[in-house]
């Protein structure tokens, strides 16, 4: 109950531009809690979908990867799907490359969406901070002004104490954003190198599958 007082008397010294920046925080928390679920999914579905296509990879089985790249969602096993489908149509190991690095492409928006408002909000916040300090102490000169000789300074004191606090939560806002946004680019970028290293995994078993067949067909 006394922290509860505590953060109402904080908003209340603060004035108006609390609210915003309050606003703001709220939508950032939001987006960082929802990309980091949406990450953490697309990192579990990636490992349990190239575990299943990797014993395929192995048989040959390439039939079952195109049927199971349409049931499934997870990014890896569209990259993989699609490189299996041009090699139906080319068997030279760039355009197979490159169609699964445009897998790749289709998939990484996916995984970088949202995450770069984080930035954006904790940077609004930091400006909605100072705006609401400079407008306070715009109010604060203006009402010392008028004021008695005798109260000048204690007046003048409490009103740049209340007008720092918007300041103050402008960076409260700010800071945890910009550790989220970190975190969130992080963790993307290792989801995309992990989809590249399955890419080239699954690349070098076909290119190395396809060269045994070559060589035996010479024998032959």
């Amino acid at each position: 109950m006394e922290i509860y007082n505590v953060i109402v008397r904080f908003f209340q010294e603060g004035g108006s531009f609390m609210f915003p920046i309050a606003v703001v925080l709220a939508i950032g928390l939001a987006i960082a809690l929802e990309r980091f679920l949406f990450l953490s999914m697309a990192k579990r579905t990636n490992q349990k979908a190239f575990k299943q296509i990797e014993p395929m990879l192995e048989s040959a089985n390439y039939d079952g990867i195109l049927n199971f790249g349409k049931s499934n969602n997870a990014p890896i096993s569209r990259i993989i799907t699609a490189g299996i489908a041009r090699m139906s149509l080319s068997q030279r190991r760039e355009d197979i490359e490159y169609a699964m690095e445009e897998g790749l492409m289709e998939s990484t928006p996916r995984l970088e969406k949202r995450t770069g408002y984080l930035a954006t909000l904790a940077n609004i916040s930091t400006l909605l901070g100072l705006l609401g300090t400079i407008i306070g102490l715009i109010a604060a000169f203006s009402a010392v002004a008028s004021a008695d000789p005798s109260e000048k300074a204690s007046l003048l004191s409490q009103s740049i104490s209340v007008a720092m606090n918007t300041t103050a939560f402008g960076l409260i806002a700010a800071i945890p954003l910009l550790a989220f946004h970190s975190i969130l680019q992080t963790k993307t970028t290792e989801i995309v190198d992990s989809m590249e290293m399955a890419g080239v995994k699954c690349l070098n078993t076909l290119m190395g599958r396809q060269a045994i067949s070559t060589r035996s067909r010479t024998t032959d």
